[in-house]
């Protein structure tokens, strides 16, 4: 338990409702968090320590020699079984996809290079030959992933063409005669870009290209492409290395073209489409479009371990920093001669427990998010709804988690002042390491459009035919009140009405604000005003004549404000819905302030738009900020045992002047 206590003005204050302090029990907090893979993440964790000393070799080893080291660790992890927990039991996996994603955000927690190089290994390079081939390349292949034998490259990002995966330069011909693929880079903005394992270590490369079998071009698929032998470049393979970076240096990042490299027939990834001997295109998927997206929906494991990773390096910050304010003192006291901690301040309350709040309801987020792939993955769950669902949950998260990662990581640098600014405290590498996060595995902006799409269709069935221009037609073709009704949420404006008065006279504005229904109720009403708001543009700009691109985008930033507050809503549903399954007690008293901060938080920051719309008054605005901050009061006493509860382990710290020495 933390000893310190709240100051006495604050705690007289706080407890004169009768407010009885929470005793936390750190373990049984942990357990809670860990959820269902509590043995996998302790075995992550334990791996971590173990190779704690790479945490220094990043800052004290040449580019080169920390490439290699890198790698070495990679192949060292995957040894005892970490990492290759998502892959069949036969090729010497762990069959467990759940288990998968739990090692691979657990690992966020170390050296986030050697993150990457897992992620690259196992899960785009691994995870491509498993989800998108066929027994042929599982045999051939799989075995010696996993061990991380055979070293590979997941090449789809080019040069010219960073989201826009359908309008790939890069070309697969197939020549019937010699029942060959021919791979060629059209142009020099073709060439495959920030391709991780590319620069030294991949033999291997799964490359998206345009296939095109007797003159007729069949859309985006994926082949096995040799691109390295003995350690140099294939014929017709040019590689060259992206250099040094802002971070992730020991992640081997390179280009790659190709000019009339050949690979069999059987290189082509054809667990959805294949190529007969001689030269006829089949697929049970009729449309071009329709498979393009079936092929990106497998791999959406990926986005969901980068919104995860996000999450837990966020959670790295908050440890140290939290910690820092526990141990460091600064100006004198009011009450004795002893200088005050800083964690007692109220400012640095209201600028780290926020942060904490919002890195516990994204880890449920995300929670929910990973038990959904491993239900799909799995085959527990087969709905064609319940996989586009799946996808644009996956993408929110990921936007959301990786911009908290990056917000986080920031305010708890300057929170520790100078010393914060210190290498060897770890604030350095977490800032340059992540801040990629929020442009890979799909771009944030982008990544919430994909989420308003789903929200204004509803999943239609012509979903994967739509782009942003044929979304804003659904759109203005089916009509707006239809739209709102199918999210449901309308059917909560009744509830609005009965828990936002509109007088406020004689109304006591504190009633009210830490019940869930409140809280929910407004963010839900947020989403629903916004996505209408949307709509209701679209189609008048479809209505006077407009041309549907720029229509989009002069409603772009509506339709990216109705993802967010929809993805805001599910965040806090998450929040909630792990509260109030607990038993009563200590931990649920805990964590439902945890919950309320969260959604306070929420709420005042955005608190301008709701006064806008009519949702919060000037006396209620005013009672939220005080609650907030008696929230924060009342979470200080708790704050050490809460960060401990995060799990992270003390030597993935690293920061000795603010943590303590490590044991």
């Amino acid at each position: 338990m933390a000893t310190d206590t709240v100051p006495p003005d604050a705690t007289v204050a706080d407890n004169a409702d009768g407010y009885q302090q929470p005793q936390v029990d750190v373990g049984s907090l942990r357990q809670l968090l860990d959820g269902r893979y509590v043995d996998v993440r302790e075995m992550v964790r334990r791996n971590l320590s173990d190779y704690a000393a790479v945490l220094d070799d990043a800052e004290t080893m040449g580019h080169d020699e920390f490439r290699e080291r890198v790698k070495d660790v990679t192949v060292a992890m995957a040894a005892t079984g970490q990492t290759g927990l998502g892959f069949p039991e036969a090729y010497g996996g762990g069959g467990d996809i759940g288990a998968s994603l739990a090692a691979f955000e657990t690992l966020a927690l170390g050296d986030l290079s050697v993150l990457v190089k897992v992620g690259v290994q196992f899960g785009l390079f691994g995870g491509a030959i498993l989800q998108l081939g066929t027994e042929r390349h599982h045999e051939r292949y799989l075995a010696d992933i996993v061990t991380g034998k055979l070293m590979g490259c997941f090449a789809m990002t080019e040069t010219g063409h960073g989201s826009n995966v359908q309008a790939l330069g890069t070309v697969a011909t197939y020549d019937a005669d010699a029942q060959e693929f021919v791979i060629e880079t059209t142009s020099e903005e073709a060439g495959k870009d920030y391709i991780g394992n590319a620069a030294v270590h991949g033999e291997l490369a799964v490359v998206f290209a345009q296939l095109e079998v007797a003159g007729t071009s069949h859309g985006v698929h994926a082949f096995v492409v040799p691109i390295r032998s003995d350690g140099e470049a294939c014929d017709g393979v040019r590689i060259e290395d992206d250099g040094l970076k802002m971070g992730l240096n020991g992640v081997d990042n390179g280009r790659l073209w190709f000019s009339g490299v050949r690979v069999p027939r059987e290189a082509l990834l054809n667990r959805f489409a294949d190529v007969t001997p001689e030269g006829v295109y089949e697929s049970e998927i009729d449309s071009d479009n329709k498979r393009f997206f079936t092929t990106l929906g497998t791999l959406v494991q990926g986005r969901v371990c980068v919104g995860g990773a996000g999450i837990n390096a966020a959670k790295v910050a908050i440890t140290i920093a939290t910690k820092y304010a526990l141990r460091r003192r600064q100006f004198e006291a009011t009450s004795d001669t002893e200088e005050e901690l800083l964690l007692d301040y109220g400012m640095h309350q209201r600028r780290l427990f926020p942060l904490l709040a919002r890195t516990y309801a994204l880890h449920f987020a995300q929670e929910v998010v990973a038990a959904q792939v491993h239900e799909i993955f799995s085959g527990t769950v087969d709905e064609e709804i319940a996989r586009r669902q799946l996808e644009s949950r996956a993408a929110g998260t990921k936007a959301l988690g990786t911009w908290h990662a990056t917000r986080t990581i920031q305010e708890c640098r300057e929170a520790c002042g100078g010393a914060g600014y210190l290498a060897k405290n770890r604030f350095a590498a977490l800032k340059a390491d992540t801040d990629v996060f929020t442009t890979f595995e799909g771009d944030n902006h982008v990544l919430m459009q994909l989420v308003a799409k789903g929200l204004l269709t509803d999943y239609s069935s012509g979903f994967e035919e739509m782009d942003q221009f044929g979304m804003v037609k659904f759109v203005a073709e089916l009509g707006v009140e239809t739209i709102i009704e199918r999210t449901g949420v309308h059917k909560l404006l009744e509830r609005i009405k009965d828990a936002l008065p509109g007088d406020a006279d004689g109304w006591d504005q504190d009633a009210g604000l830490l019940d869930p229904d409140y809280q929910l109720t407004m963010l839900r009403f947020r989403e629903e005003h916004m996505l209408s708001g949307a709509a209701r543009r679209l189609k008048r700009g479809m209505d006077q004549g407009m041309n549907p691109g720029e229509v989009f985008s002069r409603v772009q930033d509506h339709v990216i404000g109705s993802a967010h507050a929809h993805m805001e809503r599910l965040v806090l549903e998450a929040f909630v819905e792990k509260t109030q399954a607990l038993p009563g007690g200590d931990q649920r008293v805990a964590l439902s302030l945890l919950c309320d901060l969260h959604a306070l938080c929420v709420i005042e920051s955005d608190r301008a738009w709701f006064m806008e719309h009519g949702r919060l008054t000037i006396q209620r605005s005013k009672a939220i900020s005080r609650e907030i901050n008696s929230l924060c009061r009342k979470i200080r006493p708790l704050a050490g045992d809460l960060v401990d509860a995060l799990g992270v382990p003390h030597a993935m710290l690293r920061a000795p002047e603010l943590v303590g020495p490590v044991a």
